[in-house]
């Protein structure tokens, strides 16, 4: 069964949002994005959609969640810089088929740990863009193999 990772879809430009930056929102670019999540992974049997609490990231899967009929659950594991704790969280998750959605930094920390410690090979300078998701195969941990679905077509 494969576990998502999810870098939240595309939010604009950081420096000129002027409030704070947990609730930032998507672009209208990015809340398409997230509607093509259910395209791209509604073909699978998701069990749990798990967040980052800030915005930006429950808004790129809510359509999922609602598609698949549940809950949003907001976990702090997955907010910025919470790379070891997201590892855990992967580790515990590990063998089912449960989305989770997160910041560039923290997808990162979790490959390049997968990588490092673990023997999982991806290759060199993989891609992490915004709305891209890493399909984390395998019913154990580590992963026995990971793929790359870019952002969905807009």
């Amino acid at each position: 069964m494969p576990l998502f990772l999810v870098r939240h879809a595309e939010a604009g430009n950081p420096e000129a949002w002027t409030q704070p930056d947990r609730i930032r929102p998507l672009t209208a670019r990015g809340r398409r994005q997230a509607e093509g999540l259910v395209g791209l992974l509604g073909g699978y049997s998701i069990t749990r959609v798990l967040s980052s609490p800030y915005i930006r990231c429950v808004e790129t899967v809510e359509p999922l969640a609602r598609a698949a009929g549940l809950p949003v659950e907001e976990s702090s594991d997955l907010e910025e810089n919470a790379g070891p704790r997201a590892l855990d969280l992967t580790r515990h998750l590990s063998g089912s088929t449960a989305v989770l959605c997160t910041h560039g930094d923290v997808v990162r920390h979790v490959l390049d740990a997968l990588h490092d410690h673990q023997g999982l090979d991806l290759p060199r300078g993989y891609p992490c863009a915004k709305g891209s998701t890493w399909v984390l195969e395998g019913d154990e941990f580590p992963p026995s193999g990971a793929r790359y679905l870019p952002p969905p077509a807009i």
